[in-house]
């Protein structure tokens, strides 16, 4: 997945409202026949509570490490990630505060206690605030009764300024918590793990099933619609499906004018899902009939360049120095240099998990050393504006001997599922 300019979600909201090409030019999709798909979570097995307890454990251990004293959360994978509870962002804050320690704390409407503990998965203490109260005056209140409002309070770096403004105003002291958060949620654990192989598993398994039903004249739509029903039927939840077609794949995540599958057109498809909330992120191109020599010299240079990426994911190496081994690959093909066109546009991976982008990424400049239980996409594509462009993206995690694939990548564009 790449992180440029609008996301996909919205991308193809934007599509979905254009006008419709002519009827001619339009082969519409019959209800698919899924039949041959069977749900493939069976066996999945949801976050438990002691390991809720032992990311809580983790944090509380980096708090005291490094002199905070708590941590302000609101609603997002954060959240989930260490309550359990999935809830969205209004004006009226819901939160939660992690304590450097003893149980952590949620402060919730009044009026949306029952739902909150509804959804908790670990033990906590609830404060109600009123509809004319300040929300951020009962977060105060908890820390000065746990003696550590003399302490900075850890923000989580998407909480919003209207939070941050309200603590500062009833006198306590703000520090980011990306120390903390980032160093739990960044290492996967095995259990993480088996969820995001799960996700990409159904996603490969779905791009199978889809790759042999694209047909000439079919919408891009259609075939995005096609691949969200079969990844529903394997048991997982879609996040996206971005099909870009011919000129279209040469910017990375399209434009507003659709093409229809046409004979030796490039393909190029970014699909992800998440299974009990945690995502894959995979992208395949193809052309659509017979490839030209100078289509298959970018797809090769493509693999190539995932595999150079790959290798250049050693434990202890600088993040920053697998965006800088692709770009010096390319640049030795004439591509970029750097970040210019014809070539890499974008950085070469994005941290993933709980969200289809986490810190932190493979990108020039990134410092944050490779570790075990971290989780990357590898998507080193290379665009060329007014033509076509490639992406192949699959993602990989850290482990004690180096980087191992959620995904195996393809080797030929003429087999581009594997």
């Amino acid at each position: 997945m790449t992180a440029l300019g609008m996301t996909r979600r919205n991308l193809l909201g934007t599509m979905a409202a254009l006008p419709l090409l002519s009827a001619p030019a339009i082969v519409r999709a019959a209800e698919p026949d899924l039949a041959q798909l069977q749900d493939m979570t069976g066996a999945a097995r949801p976050i438990g509570q002691e390991e809720r307890r032992a990311r809580l454990a983790r944090a509380q251990a980096l708090m005291q490490a490094h002199g905070i004293g708590a941590v302000l959360i609101e609603p997002g994978a954060s959240l989930v990630y260490f309550t359990g509870i999935r809830w969205g962002r209004s004006e009226r804050l819901t939160a939660a505060i992690l304590p450097a320690e003893g149980e952590q704390c949620i402060v919730t409407p009044f009026f949306e206690e029952p739902r909150t503990r509804e959804t908790l998965a670990i033990p906590a203490e609830v404060r109600v605030w009123q509809e004319d109260e300040d929300p951020l005056k009962l977060v105060a209140g908890f820390l000065k009764d746990r003696k550590l409002a003399a302490l900075p309070v850890g923000i989580e770096e998407t909480v919003r300024f209207f939070a941050v403004d309200g603590l500062q105003k009833n006198g306590l002291r703000v520090t980011s918590a990306n120390r903390i958060v980032r160093g739990c949620r960044m290492i996967k654990s095995p259990a993480e793990l088996a969820l995001m192989q799960l996700a990409t598993d159904i996603t490969i398994a779905a791009y199978r099933f889809v790759y042999e039903r694209v047909g000439k004249g079919m919408r891009q739509r259609d075939v995005s619609a096609l691949m969200d029903a079969a990844t529903r039927k394997l048991g997982g939840d879609p996040e996206f499906s971005m099909v870009l077609v011919g000129e279209g794949a040469a910017y990375p995540h399209g434009t507003k004018t659709p093409s229809p599958v046409s004979d030796g057109a490039i393909v190029l498809m970014d699909c992800g899902c998440n299974v009990m909330g945690y995502q894959s992120d995979v992208s395949r191109t193809f052309v659509h009939g017979s490839a030209t020599a100078r289509q298959r010299k970018v797809w090769d240079a493509v693999a190539k360049g995932q595999q150079v990426a790959f290798a250049a994911a050693k434990l202890g190496a600088p993040a920053g120095s697998v965006d800088d081994a692709v770009r010096g690959y390319y640049a030795s093909l004439g591509y970029g240099p750097d970040y210019k066109l014809p070539g890499l546009s974008h950085r070469t991976g994005h941290g993933i998990g709980l969200d289809g982008h986490e810190p932190v990424n493979l990108v020039r400049g990134e410092k944050t050393p490779l570790a075990p239980g971290m989780c990357f996409s590898n998507e080193p594509g290379i665009y060329i504006p007014g033509s076509f462009g490639v992406r192949l993206e699959d993602c990989f995690h850290m482990t004690g001997a180096g980087p191992k694939w959620f995904s195996t990548p393809p080797v030929s564009i003429d087999q581009p599922m594997g």
